[in-house]
């Protein structure tokens, strides 16, 4: 990597951030619209110290701190490799497209950056080569790919704009960890996985999100898995979401789609006649697995529709749950283990020790994963872990979460780093970082907080409605829209309306959206990115959402004036995760509600409170319905948490404050 040096006349690492950013400095004077601010200027030199002494640095930046630029320019003149993570692609893009640019212009200083995403994202070469063999080759599909390959660099699906996000057949071309070859991919020096790990290991800035950076951490051992290269200092942006990606990412998952991905492959390389059957053995194996399969995935949905869950989906489960459904599962493991063991044969050994057929031996891997992994999930007996049956769609999926992931963060995530710094506009209850610490596993980091630049007394007015029912009373739905139609009628729309629920959406809008003069957009009805859009270039728009949209949403200015929430977000003690979690909490003495529960709810709140104000000119409303706000003890902790506008339980007064 390139020394880069620090600016002209400032020795340290610290001394050239102070310059950067003091009144007059480089920034000022090539940043258009920057203004010095003390907050982000105390950030930026707390990171700085961090990435020059070690260690691990927690900093919430309210919004309008300039927060980005805050880790940004440290990392830059650090002369170190950085990795930076974020929470959302929006957020990996504005860094690498926006920020990045203008700072390689600002400061003067070289550097490389690369920008990286999960390998689903990206155009697996070899795949594509036996999609294109395939008697069932989709020739469209095909030809819009290879007029795209003339041009590509990146292999990154996103450029293919026409393409559905839900396409099945970019599933059967895409870099997934599972069918990776590694070094022995015919295709491995053209490949765009490895052509994209190549760029990040030559660069000083490396740009990936939580989703890869977990994921990467939980394959580390498998040489073929590992994407992100080596580094040891580390910004983790949004980090308040972290906690739910390591769940998510450490956990284990057996589902219908995956064994029918690996089927489906090895069908594929045996009628290429890439994998040799002479026997067809590996195909009676196969046909095994797709039969057992299909009997065990469809008893455990018929069993899940058959008892009561959480929501639509979620089922926790334990040892006993699966009765005489584990003969079909146990039949599902043999299947896989003979699927393993034809294809391990079938790949017989090259010189040194090495498959003879890699596809073979990649595929009888697979076989492996998938064996080990169901029976671990049909034991249903690992104390660490909560297990849990799931159906979205025709999806039916087996999994096992973590219950505590903290250890997992600090021994995958931090523990390898030199230097941390995670930050995120809400990581503070009350003003404390320790509920963080605890689920982060940063017990001895640092910490700094910046408040928020904007005057949320002069921009902002929170409204709690004076006489509410109980949130569980039947008439609550009623006043709830009742609320949002005066609401919005006072603030001519221009408002989210965000629901902890889609029963509580639907039912609302049934009963506003009649009375509503304003255009409503609902969730549900078009992708995300479609909605914010239409939302943005519709005058007066109202959206109906839930939590989708209640972070990493940015709408500036007057479109967006109203922020109504219908109840306090409290995660459902019915979802396995928070029941297990719950339970961990107590078993150990301690108060779960008090510990987990509200703080959690808060962070949400404030998550979605946070979408209203985005810049200095901005004004706006911020209802909160729930009642529990004034009458419950815990009410308080939410409020001390909020930002310091003034409250009012007069509608009148959300009137006179828009009339301003």
């Amino acid at each position: 990597m390139p020394e880069v040096p620090a600016l002209p006349g400032t020795p340290g690492l610290v001394a050239a951030v102070e310059a950067a950013f003091a009144n007059g400095g480089v920034l000022a004077r090539a940043v258009d619209q920057f203004e010095p601010r003390a907050g982000q200027r105390a950030m930026a030199v707390a990171v700085a110290e961090t990435l020059d002494s070690g260690g691990v640095l927690l900093a919430e930046a309210g919004t309008g701190t300039g927060k980005t630029l805050a880790y940004l320019v440290p990392a830059i003149l650090s002369r170190q490799r950085v990795l930076v993570s974020t929470g959302t692609k929006n957020l990996q893009e504005q860094i690498y497209f926006k920020d990045l640019p203008v700072l390689r212009q600002a400061l003067g200083v070289p550097f490389t950056a690369a920008y990286m995403k999960g390998r689903a994202n990206y155009l697996c070469l070899h795949r594509l080569d036996q999609l294109r063999a395939s008697p069932a080759v989709p020739h469209d599909f095909v030809s819009m790919v290879d007029e795209w390959l003339r041009v590509t660099e990146t292999g990154d699906r996103a450029e293919l704009r026409e393409l559905p996000e839900d396409s099945s057949t970019w599933h059967d071309v895409s870099a997934t960890a599972d069918t990776c070859l590694g070094n022995d991919c015919p295709q491995y020096q053209e490949c765009y996985v490895t052509r994209m790990r190549q760029r990040a290991a030559e660069s000083d800035i490396v740009i990936v999100n939580h989703h890869l950076l977990c994921a990467d951490a939980s394959v580390r051992q498998s040489s073929y898995g590992e994407v992100i290269p080596e580094c040891h200092y580390a910004v983790l942006d949004e980090a308040h979401q972290l906690e739910d990606v390591a769940t998510q990412y450490f956990g284990i998952a057996v589902s219908n789609y995956r064994v029918d991905d690996l089927v489906r492959d090895g069908e594929r390389a045996l009628n290429l006649g890439v994998v040799e059957d002479a026997d067809a053995d590996i195909r009676r194996s196969l046909r095994r697995v797709d039969d057992h399969a299909r009997e065990f995935f469809g008893r455990l949905a018929m069993a899940r529709q058959s008892r009561s869950s959480y929501g639509e989906d979620r089922l926790r489960i334990g040892p006993e749950w699966f009765g005489d459904i584990i003969d079909d599962g146990l039949g599902l493991t043999s299947a896989l283990d003979a699927v393993d063991r034809d294809m391990s044969r079938a790949a017989g050994t090259g010189t040194g020790g090495s498959s003879a057929n890699e596809e073979a031996a990649a595929l009888g891997r697979r076989a492996a994963e998938l064996r080990e992994h169901l029976s671990f999930l049909l034991e249903a007996a690992n104390p660490a872990f909560v297990y849990f049956l799931e159906t979205r769609n025709r999806g039916v999926f087996l999994r096992a979460a973590p219950i505590d992931v903290s250890a997992i963060i600090r021994e995958q995530l931090l523990d390898r780093m030199r230097a941390t710094v995670l930050t995120s506009a809400t990581l503070t209850v009350e003003g404390s970082f320790e509920y963080v610490k605890r689920r982060l596993g940063a017990h001895e980091a640092a910490d700094l907080r910046v408040p928020s630049e904007f005057d949320f007394t002069e921009q902002a007015i929170l409204y709690l409605p004076r006489q509410m029912p109980a949130p569980k009373s039947p008439e609550y739905a009623t006043a709830v829209a009742r609320e949002v139609l005066d609401l919005l009628q006072r603030t001519e729309g221009r408002a989210f309306v965000l629901f902890t629920s889609y029963s509580m959406l639907r039912t609302v809008r049934e009963r506003v959206e009649m009375d509503l003069p304003y255009p409503l957009i609902v969730q549900g009805t078009a992708p995300r990115s479609q909605l914010l859009a239409q939302f943005r270039t519709t005058p007066n728009a109202v959206l109906f959402a839930t939590s989708a949209f209640w972070q990493g949403v940015d709408v500036v200015g007057e479109q967006l004036s109203c922020v109504i929430i219908d109840k306090l977000p409290f995660a459902s003690p019915g979802d396995p995760i928070t029941a297990a979690r719950i339970e961990a909490i107590t078993a150990e003495g301690g108060d779960a509600f008090q510990e987990y529960q509200v703080p959690l709810a808060i962070l949400a709140m404030l998550q979605g409170l946070g979408r209203l104000i985005r810049h200095r000119s901005d004004r706006g409303l911020l209802a909160v319905l729930d009642p529990r706000l004034r009458t419950m003890g815990y009410g308080r902790r939410f409020l001390d948490s909020f930002p310091p506008a003034p409250v009012t339980q007069n509608p009148d007064a959300v009137s006179r404050f828009f009339a301003v």
